[in-house]
């Protein structure tokens, strides 16, 4: 899987850096060529543009995709599956977690992220949009992500053969809490969907503001451990460049999630005792919706590891120095 073999697919996004991206992988001999999509996208026309583009550039059409690789179920993600779908019969690898998060009952998860929003202090405008995004992103996902197309569930550790090119699953929860990089030892490349991104670290999301949140920082620090195992050449990511600083960026984003806490302490020392208020904070003239996850997750966190305490308000979970 080298370098003249992975070609980038690039679609715009309305989030920074202002683009997602994916990876069409040549894999076989000039003789016996199959072709590999890992990640697709987002659903709209510029990313179906971009992905029949770059086929065509390698004189193949959507009806040549042997296998789709996905990293982890966001919209920009799994965006043109059923394009593909549609058009071939490729072999559908996923993670194993996405199977149980996508037969969720929406009116259970509804009941979750309601209980953990009103906890972290949102109004209830707040409280009814958390529900809303977390309902709204379940069934959208799971109807671009058919789960009966997927034919091979990874998971952490497993290996398997794609084309005479071995690809090893490496679990890395924390931006999402089924995330998976792909990594080929051989070459030493790793396709990492949204982790070991150059330009930032990725947003702690997990699971949102659903069951798992508790988990989510340090699902992200053991993720960053199992990447750092890896001898890696070249990362080939869903946001920011190609680029071949994979040690340092794993060292940034640990240093990063570190920081992170540290000021989380921080902002609850001068007086900021609810998730919300942490989280208004970070955000200033920002919308909190999107780092509000990673506000919770930190203060269970600090929570369970002894940096803070935490008293009942009723609902509302407030939080002081120990």
């Amino acid at each position: 899987m080298t370098d003249g073999r992975v070609h980038r697919i690039e679609a715009p996004v309305d989030w920074p850096p202002g683009h997602v991206a994916a990876y069409l992988v040549e894999l076989g001999t000039p003789h016996h060529r199959e072709l590999a999509l890992v990640d697709a996208a987002m659903p709209d026309p510029d990313s179906e543009v971009a992905l029949r583009e770059t086929l065509a550039d390698r004189d193949a059409t959507l009806a040549d995709v042997d296998h789709l690789l996905l990293t982890h179920p966001h919209v920009d993600h799994v965006g043109q599956v059923t394009t593909v779908l549609e058009a071939a019969d490729p072999d559908v690898y996923a993670p194993a977690g996405v199977r149980d998060r996508f037969a969720r009952d929406p009116d259970d998860l509804a009941a979750t992220v309601r209980t953990t929003a009103t906890a972290a202090g949102l109004d209830e405008e707040g409280v009814e949009r958390a529900v809303e995004m977390a309902v709204g992103s379940l069934r959208r996902n799971r109807e671009l992500l058919p789960v009966e197309s997927v034919g091979t569930w990874f998971a952490d550790g497993d290996t398997f053969d794609l084309a005479g090119t071995t690809v090893e699953v490496v679990h890395t929860p924390g931006h999402q809490a089924d995330h998976c990089c792909l990594f080929a030892p051989e070459s030493g490349t790793l396709l990492a969907g949204d982790m070991v991104i150059d330009p930032f670290r990725p947003v702690v999301l997990h699971a949102g503001l659903d069951r798992e949140v508790g988990d989510a920082i340090g699902a992200f620090y053991d993720a960053l451990d199992r990447l750092a195992d890896l001898d890696v050449d070249r990362v080939y990511p869903g946001h920011g460049p190609v680029h071949e600083s994979f040690a340092d960026t794993v060292a940034r984003d640990r240093a990063s999630l570190d920081r992170m806490l540290d000021r989380t302490v921080e902002a609850v020392a001068d007086g900021a005792e609810t998730a919300a208020a942490v989280a208004e904070r970070r955000a200033r003239t920002r919308g909190t919706e999107y780092i509000v996850a990673e506000v919770v997750a930190a203060l269970w966190h600090l929570e369970a590891t002894g940096r803070l305490d935490v008293h009942r308000d009723g609902d509302i979970r407030r939080f002081s120095t120990v």
